[in-house]
Formats: C-alpha cells, structure tokens, sequence
C-alpha cells in the first residue's frame, strides 16, 4: 500500500518563547485505507505513551482540506503534528508555513519534493521493495506473457517510485508485455472498476502489478467478478491485513511488506526529542520493504513481523 507521513513539531524551546503545549496533531491523507487507519493510530498511541495529547485530521486525499487543517493546527498551540502527504509537490507549502511558524516537520511513508523543510522524513523504500517484486514478478509469469499495472494517485512520489523499481526489472524481458496501465488512486473500489474496464479491453492478460493492496485486492474482484481469479496473478504493495489473509488463502499471489509500524513510533519519538532540545535530526530515513509470498507469509500478519 500504500505507499508517507510528515510530522511537525513547533519550535517550543526556544530562549524565552513559550513552550507550547504537550498536543501532537497527526494529519493522514486518507483514513478511507485501513493501512493509514492503522499508520495514524499508531502514531497516536505513541505520542499518547509519551505524555502527548493527540488529535487526528482526514485530508480525504484534498490539498486544500490539508490546508485548512494545517491553519487550524498552527493557531491551536499543538507542538507537534504527524503529516502524512496527499501530495509530493501539493504538500509542499503546508509544510513550510509551519516551518516558518517555528514547526518542524517529520515525514513518515510519503514525503514531499522539497529540502530543507521537513525536519525528518522516515519513508519506505519502494523502489528497492518494488524490484523485489518484480523479481518474483518474473519468476511467476514464467518471463512471458501480457500484464497490467494499476498505479496511484499520480502526485505522489510512492506511485513512481514503486512503478520505476517494478519496471527497472520486468522491461528487462521482452516477452512480458504491459497492455495497459491507469491510475486507480490507491483506492480499494476504484481499483476493482479499472480492472473491470480493463478486463474488457484486454481479456488475455495472466499477471496485474498494483501499487498498494486496497486497489489489489479491488483488482482481485473484478477478477472473480470475470471468472479470471484462477489465471490472473495478482501483486500488491503495502503489507496490509486483508492482504496478507489472501496471500494465505492463495489468492493474491505477493506484497511488499512496508512497516508503518517502526514509521509511526519513529515519528513520534522524534518529536518528542525535538520538543526536549535536540535539534540534529536525519533528512531521510529509509525503511526496508520485505517481500511477502505463499513460502513465507506465515512469518507475517497484517502491517508487520510476528
């Protein structure tokens, strides 16, 4: 899945500036996928644990309903906030008006197209979990045959990331042909009705690469929906736990492990240690993605490890 999350922390220490309040404010994208359900909660708890209180914002994947929350949080003495991106570019000026506001960032999963600003971004590495995918990609259409690809929301770096790292491998065999690519928005129903649509369009494919779970587990639908589910591979990305289930259950056929878990409380940690004095934090933390299949998905369950 998903596919990046930005935490802002204030600048509460200051010389004689007031210290504001031990409030963390953590805005998702969207809490309409349960993987940022989980990343948004986990964050919370954490921040709880901490000593934080904690309030949650839904941009409903809307720069300019991230903009209101970002204006409502900076008039609201909340001394941090965990940020999670709709957008690479769109982002880009909510977080440097907290910046100048003396609120530091931290990204988590998705970050934005800037330097400088973001206090910290803690991002999975898609691209290198993408190859990996595209590896066994490989291996299970037997290097031959037509595919699909259902990418993400198009402004987002995660999306390109994940579709330049499957492509860096499967362009390599001639054999396997990609007939048709849309976006699907990470979206759960949005990926079912362009699978449909492609489907009609292309009824002899055997393989679709998604770029998160939500629109996998939508293409593998419309898959059933079409009588297809036995003969189209169906490859995913985030670790989600719907996923993980149908993997067990031989339906979806791999993901991408992210760990929104480690993410999360990273985040948080950081704020916390930023609202304490320090000031000397990473630019960009990666994360590893792991490769989950049939062989050894028993070792995972939904957003992590056993």
């Amino acid at each position: 899945m998903i596919g990046a999350s930005l935490f802002i922390f204030s600048s509460c220490n200051n010389g004689a500036e007031k210290k504001k309040a031990k409030k963390m404010a953590i805005v998702v994208s969207t809490l309409n996928n349960p993987w940022f359900v989980f990343l948004a909660e986990t964050a919370a708890a954490k921040a709880k644990a901490l000593g934080y209180e904690t309030k949650i914002f839904d941009s409903q994947n809307n720069t300019a309903l991230e903009t209101d929350h970002f204006e409502n949080i900076l008039v609201s003495d909340f001394c941090a906030i965990l940020f999670n991106p709709t957008d690479a570019d769109g982002s880009i000026a909510n977080v440097k008006k907290a910046k100048d506001a003396g609120v530091p960032v931290f990204c988590m999963d998705r970050e934005i197209n800037a330097k400088g600003i973001a206090t910290s971004q803690i991002l999975s590495d898609g691209y290198s979990g993408s190859v990996e995918i595209a590896k066994y990609f490989v291996e299970q259409m037997n290097k031959k045959g037509n595919y699909v690809e259902l990418l993400g929301i198009t402004g987002d770096n995660n999306t390109r990331a994940r579709s330049a790292g499957f492509h860096s491998v499967v362009d390599n065999y001639p054999d396997l042909k990609m007939v048709a690519q849309q976006s699907a928005d990470f979206d759960r129903n949005k990926g079912m009705e362009v699978m449909e649509s492609m489907l009609q369009a292309h009824p002899d494919i055997s393989g679709v690469f998604c770029g998160n779970d939500a629109m996998a587990m939508g293409a593998y639908q419309a898959l059933v929906g079409a009588g297809k589910d036995k003969t189209v591979k169906v490859f995913g990305f985030d670790g989600a736990e719907d996923a993980i289930k149908s993997i067990k259950e031989n339906k979806l056929t791999a993901t991408g492990m992210q760990f929104p878990k480690i993410m999360a409380e990273k985040a948080a940690e950081f704020a916390d240690q930023y609202y304490n004095g320090k000031r000397d934090f990473q630019e960009k933390i990666p994360v590893a993605v792991e490769l989950v299949t049939a062989k050894n998905v028993d070792n995972y369950m939904g957003y992590g490890k056993k």
